[in-house]
C-alpha cells in the first residue's frame, strides 16, 4: 500500500525500513515481506524503478545464462566477494523469480536472457502489486518524495536496543515547501543505488554523511561509459570529422586492449563514434580497465582491427595492389570495403606518410592505435564503481560501523559490464541483505 502523503507529518516508529526503490531495495522489501515483517520503503522519487524502467526501454536484459564460474568472474576484483552471495540467488533463481510474478523469459542468442515481451514495465507492475497485495506475509508501504539526508546511531541502553533515526526530506506535492521528517527504525536496509543518472534518484549523496559515520566508502566513478579520445593532435576529432561522422556506428570491428592484470584482452562487436569521443557496447565491455590505466598512466591506448576476419597478408596485399589514378578511399572501398567512417577514422588518425605507406597502412588497418583521455563524467555512466567498501560489512552485508544497517545494489563496492550481471547481482545483495537482518531480529546472527 501506499501511504497518503497528508500521513507524512506523523513520526513512525518502525520495526523495518528500506530506503530506496531501485531493484536492489524492492527485493530486499519483498523478500522481508515474505518473511512475516511489516516492511516500510522509502524513496525520494515519485514512483519507484525509474532507472529500472528506463534500462529496459530496448528490451530489459535480466540476467545471463552461462555457467556459473564463467558468470561470476565477470566481477572480477569483486568476484570473491559476490560469489557465495551469487551461488546463493543468481540467475536461475532470477528466471525463477520473473516466472513467479507470471513473466516468462528466454534466452538469446548472445546468452543473454530477457522477458519474452521484451518490456520492463509488465515486470515491475507485476512486481509492485506482488509488494502491495502478498500471497503470504505482509504487504509493504510505499513512503514517496522521501530523501534521505542522514542517519544518526541510536541505544537506549549501553548498546542494547539498538535503533537508527532517519532524516529525511519531504516534498509534498500541495506544496513547495520541504518538510523535515525523522523515522525510527530497529533495522534498515538502505539501497540507495550508485552514482550514475541522478535524475532518477541514484546521486550518491549519502556517500559523504555515510562516511562521517565511520562507514568506509570508496569514491564513485563512472563504469560501462564513454570516453574523450586525443585524435591526431591530442584535440579530440576534428571539426571535419565531428560534422560529418559523430553518431556514427563502426560494426564488425574488434578491439584490443591491456587488462588491469596486463594480459591483452580482444573483442569482436560495436561501438559509436561521438560528439567528445567513442561509446557503445564495445568500449562499455572494457570500462573498468580504460578507466584505471587513465588513472595510471593519464592515457589509455585501444587498437581497432577495422577488418577483424581478414588475415594481416591480405589486407597488405590489397592495399599494395596498384590503385593508379584512383584516390585512396576509392582504392580501400573497392578492394578492402572500407568506407564511411571508417576510412575517415583512417584519415583523422593516421598521418599522410602512414596512409600513403601500404606495410603502414596495412597494420593501422588491423590494429589502429586510439588514444583515451578521459572517461565521460559518472552522471551519464550506465554504472558505477566505488562505493561501501566490503570492509566495512559482515557477510550478511550488515556495516560494521552501524550494527542494525544493512546496505545492498550499487552503493556496494563492486562493478559488472553490461550483459544482466548488474541487475543480477543488485538483486542477489537485496535478497542477502534481507535474510541477514531477518536473522539479525530473530537472534539467529553469528
Amino acid at each position: 500500500m501506499d501511504v497518503p502523503s497528508s500521513s507524512a507529518s506523523k513520526p513512525l516508529d518502525l520495526s523495518v525500513a528500506v530506503v530506496g526503490g531501485g531493484p536492489a531495495g524492492l527485493m530486499a522489501a519483498q523478500v522481508l515481506s515474505s518473511l512475516g515483517h511489516s516492511v516500510h520503503l522509502f524513496d525520494a522519487m515519485p514512483s519507484v524503478g525509474r532507472k529500472f524502467l528506463l534500462a529496459g526501454r530496448g528490451g530489459l536484459n535480466l540476467t545471463h545464462s552461462e555457467p556459473f564460474h564463467h558468470f561470476v568472474n565477470r566481477y572480477e576484483a569483486h568476484t570473491p566477494q559476490l560469489e557465495p552471495i551469487l551461488s546463493e540467488w543468481g540467475s536461475d533463481e532470477l528466471r525463477a523469480w520473473a516466472q513467479n510474478l507470471g513473466v516468462e523469459t528466454f534466452v538469446g542468442s548472445s546468452g543473454r536472457v530477457f522477458p519474452t515481451e521484451m518490456k520492463a514495465a509488465p515486470l515491475l507492475r507485476a512486481w509492485l502489486h506482488r509488494l502491495r497485495h502478498p500471497a503470504t506475509g505482509k504487504p509493504v508501504e510505499f513512503h514517496m518524495r522521501h530523501r534521505l539526508t542522514g542517519l544518526q546511531a541510536m541505544s537506549a541502553d549501553k548498546g542494547k536496543d539498538n535503533w537508527t533515526e532517519l532524516s529525511f526530506e519531504v516534498r509534498h506535492l500541495s506544496s513547495p515547501e520541504l518538510e523535515m521528517r525523522k523515522v525510527k527504525a530497529q533495522a534498515l536496509v538502505l539501497a540507495l543505488g550508485g552514482g550514475s543518472w541522478a535524475r532518477l534518484g541514484s546521486d550518491g549523496a549519502w556517500a559523504p554523511w555515510l562516511t562521517e559515520m565511520g562507514v568506509p566508502v570508496n569514491a564513485l566513478m563512472p563504469s560501462n561509459c564513454g570516453f574523450h579520445v586525443a585524435g591526431r593532435e591530442g584535440q579530440g576529432w576534428t571539426p571535419f570529422f565531428l560534422a560529418r561522422f559523430a553518431g556514427h556506428p563502426l560494426k564488425s570491428v574488434a578491439m584490443e586492449w591491456v587488462h588491469a592484470n596486463g594480459h591483452v584482452m580482444r573483442r569482436q562487436g560495436e561501438f559509436v563514434a561521438s560528439t567528445y569521443g567513442v561509446e557503445g557496447s564495445l568500449i562499455y565491455a572494457a570500462s573498468a580497465d580504460l578507466r584505471k590505466a587513465i588513472q595510471a598512466q593519464g592515457l589509455a591506448e585501444v587498437k581497432l582491427d577495422l577488418l577483424p576476419d581478414w588475415t594481416l597478408e591480405k589486407v597488405i596485399h590489397e592495399v599494395s595492389h596498384p590503385r593508379g589514378s584512383r584516390s585512396l578511399s576509392s582504392h580501400l572501398k573497392g578492394r578492402l570495403g572500407i568506407e564511411g567512417v571508417k576510412m575517415a577514422l583512417l584519415n583523422e588518425l593516421l598521418s599522410p606518410h602512414t596512409l600513403q605507406d601500404p606495410a603502414q597502412l596495412a597494420l593501422a588497418i588491423k590494429g589502429l592505435a586510439v588514444k583515451l583521455t578521459k572517461p565521460r563524467p559518472i552522471d551519464e555512466a550506465i554504472s558505477s564503481a566505488g562505493g561501501v567498501t566490503w570492509q566495512g560489512l559482515d557477510a550478511g552485508l550488515q556495516t560494521k560501523a552501524l550494527p542494525g544497517v544493512f546496505c545492498a545494489g550499487e552503493m556496494l563496492d563492486w562493478e559488472a559490464p553490461t550483459g544482466g550481471y548488474l541487475l543480477t547481482a543488485c538483486l542477489a545483495t537485496g535478497v542477502k541483505a534481507a535474510k541477514a537482518l531477518h536473522a539479525k531480529m530473530k537472534g539467529d546472527e553469528p
